[in-house]
């Protein structure tokens, strides 16, 4: 994707402004801009007590906003398509109530607020088994179910990146005022909002958004956008309990095999940890899902969040998810949507398996995350690939970069490389190098011919991102601030000059 070309100042005019910024602007910061906290492994007793929770996330919570302007026009967009005002609204009504009906005051008070619509955020995705079977025989209460399936997501509009991070069900945490115990209990002790604040605890980030899926949901959904199309690595043999058969390689499968799909762990049995190997599978069926609802237009996908409405509570209605799913649009799924899991220590005590956090890996993993990196810095981290099934047929997008380091320097964002030395191909040769140590690099060719190469960076905290790509591609070049006649759609604007290509 191609950045757009821009106007840019004469050589003279260039250096006269810019030796003016420069002269303006402060040193730069001596520390990155990642905003994770510290990572625990275990949660805190004071954080997660019940008796403090809601006093403490209220303080914390800002007035959320329902005036974002995408999301009206999409809404009015969505009426006009379908025709007949009054019915069109009545439908949209009608999968709001469906989407936010369980999504109560106590969960819409732990999540927390993004400054920007743009701004990267974490959600928290549930898969609960709530069959009308489960609920005949236990009764509908949260009380009376444990959350099967835990993922952390970290969405990035500005980037346009996804990040699915699993957490296994048999996690050890301490819960405080609710003891030691596995972290999926945390759904029965406190239904949604509770196991938000014991996530987000544990992960050391804030979680803006909630979405607890009915397993059934698979089902309805796959079967609503024509079926998903996922690739094996290995064949899946499972008749005793899923009844799932796959060969290994690429299969076009209806909504029921995905779930079953989704549900097989011993098929993983002569691997070890099955549930390790479901997860990840899991993970590449959700983005088989992402990937054809954001190739659809708004009615269709408007569509399937209907249906999706029966099986999900979620604090988004259909406004918020169309004006996100418009930001995604242009998501690459085979190089931008990362997979993984939270390390962890298998062990058996007193008849019972837990997973013990492998508290260090965890912390790294999570800066990572952050940093918008994929969760793996090498493959050798991810025991399951080339065993259950991968997001992506690019297998290396799914590892690599660095972080920021102690220097300060921060090498994760969006660079927006500008050919400004006439040379073919440089600025995506250049993009090729910051991609391949963590950025987000796109080319482009620059209105004008420069004989230096300069950064330009949008925002105070794109600082670092700026003198990371400096250190990356050397030469010294002059780093400023950009003062609106440089594009604003990237962390960083990097112009090349004749100087690059020598």
């Amino acid at each position: 994707m191609a950045a757009a070309k821009h106007k840019a100042m004469t050589g003279a005019e260039h250096s006269r402004r810019s030796a003016d910024v420069a002269s303006r602007h402060a040193a730069p910061a001596n520390s990155s801009d990642s905003g994770v906290s510290q990572a625990t492994g275990v949660a805190s007793n004071d954080a997660l007590s019940r008796d403090n929770a809601v006093a403490h996330y209220s303080r914390m919570r800002r007035r959320r906003t329902r005036r974002a302007i995408l999301r009206g026009i999409l809404v009015v967009i969505l009426v006009a398509l379908l025709g007949f005002g009054g019915l069109a609204w009545a439908y949209i009504n009608n999968i709001n109530k469906r989407l936010t009906a369980g999504a109560n005051e106590d969960l819409l008070t732990i999540l927390s607020e993004r400054d920007k619509p743009s701004d990267p955020f974490y959600m928290l995705l549930l898969g609960v088994d709530k069959s009308e079977q489960r609920a005949e025989e236990e009764g509908s209460e949260y009380w009376n179910y444990r959350a099967d399936t835990i993922i952390l997501a970290r969405i990035d509009p500005r980037d346009v990146k996804v990040t699915l991070v699993s957490i296994p069900r048999d996690t050890y945490v301490d819960m405080g005022y609710n003891g030691e115990a596995k972290i999926n209990s945390a759904y029965s002790f406190g239904g949604p909002s509770y196991m938000v604040e014991v996530v987000q605890q544990f992960a050391g980030v804030p979680i803006s958004h909630y979405a607890e899926i009915d397993f059934d949901a698979f089902v309805a959904v796959v079967d609503q956008i024509g079926g998903i199309d996922v690739t094996l690595p290995v064949s899946i043999s499972d008749p005793e309990y899923t009844g799932l058969d796959l060969s290994a390689g690429t299969h076009h499968l209806n909504g029921w095999d995905s779930l079953m799909l989704c549900r097989s762990r011993h098929a993983y049995d002569e691997y070890g940890g099955g549930d390790f190997y479901r997860a990840a599978n899991q993970r590449m069926v959700i983005s088989a899902i992402v990937r054809k609802v954001l190739a659809s237009d708004i009615v269709t996908m408007s569509g399937t969040i209907s249906t999706l409405a029966d099986y999900v509570t979620t604090d988004m209605d259909l406004g918020t998810i169309l004006s996100l799913a418009v930001q995604m649009k242009d998501l690459n799924i085979d190089t931008n949507f990362y997979s993984g899991q939270e390390p962890t220590i298998s062990t058996y005590y007193d008849e019972i398996w837990y997973e013990i956090c492998d508290t260090e890996a965890w912390q790294e993993m999570m800066r990572r995350v952050d940093a918008g990196l994929p969760p793996y810095a090498s493959e050798d981290e991810d025991f399951t690939a080339g065993i259950a099934g991968s997001i992506s047929s690019d297998s290396g997008s799914q590892y690599g970069g660095v972080i920021a380091t102690e220097s300060g320097l921060d090498y994760s964002g969006s660079v927006s490389v500008l050919n400004g030395a006439g040379v073919d191909g440089l600025a995506t040769s250049v993009s090729e190098t910051l991609n391949g140590r963590g950025f987000f690099a796109t080319a482009g060719d620059a209105a004008y011919l420069y004989d230096n190469t300069f950064l330009v960076y949008n925002g105070d905290d794109a600082e670092a991102k700026a003198r990371a790509v400096a250190e990356v591609i050397g030469g010294n070049p002059e780093i400023i601030a950009n003062d609106g006649n440089y594009p604003l759609d990237a962390n960083v604007v990097l112009i090349l000059g004749l100087d690059q290509s020598n």
